[in-house]
């Protein structure tokens, strides 16, 4: 199969700070193992990026007590490793290209729920930003290292 044939997947992402701007990561259903990730799903047909960003939240986390700090500008992509390509998003996508929103939690953790119709998630903390490319699959390192550098100029 031609990897490069196959488009990126358009996806959306949230990074979530607690009142202490730590960040929001929950560890994988599909993939157990000690790594972690922040909110991000695909966008719909016809969906703006904040609602996406919005509804993507809300199903992996129960989370809607939000304010929006900012959008992140451009776009941040990744491909699958060869093993995934094929197997994941049945198989229709090479990777995602992605827009990024920063934004505040305001609610109270109660409100933070894993159990949700399609959970995605089996565990969730919170970590300091630069704990974040450490803890990432290897694939998306690469822009987890990059929205650390957004991040930085807005919390020092």
């Amino acid at each position: 199969m031609n990897k490069k044939a196959l488009p990126l997947r358009i996806g959306v992402g949230a990074i979530v700070l607690n009142n202490k701007n730590k960040i929001f990561v929950g560890k994988r259903k599909d993939n157990p193992v000690n790594k972690w990730q922040m909110p991000q799903g695909g966008v719909n047909k016809n969906e703006s990026f904040l609602t996406a960003m919005k509804r993507e939240l809300n199903e992996e986390t129960s989370i809607k007590s939000i304010q929006i700090i900012k959008g992140l500008d451009g776009w941040f992509q990744y491909e699958l490793p060869k093993n995934l390509v094929g197997i994941i998003w049945k198989g229709k996508f090479r990777g995602q290209k992605q827009k990024w929103f920063l934004v505040r939690f305001t609610g109270e953790e109660s409100e933070i729920n894993l159990k949700t119709e399609h959970p995605e998630f089996i565990e969730w903390k919170w970590v300091e930003m630069d704990e974040l490319p450490k803890i990432i699959v290897e694939f998306k390192k690469d822009v987890y290292e990059k929205l650390l550098v957004e991040l930085k100029k807005f919390i020092y």
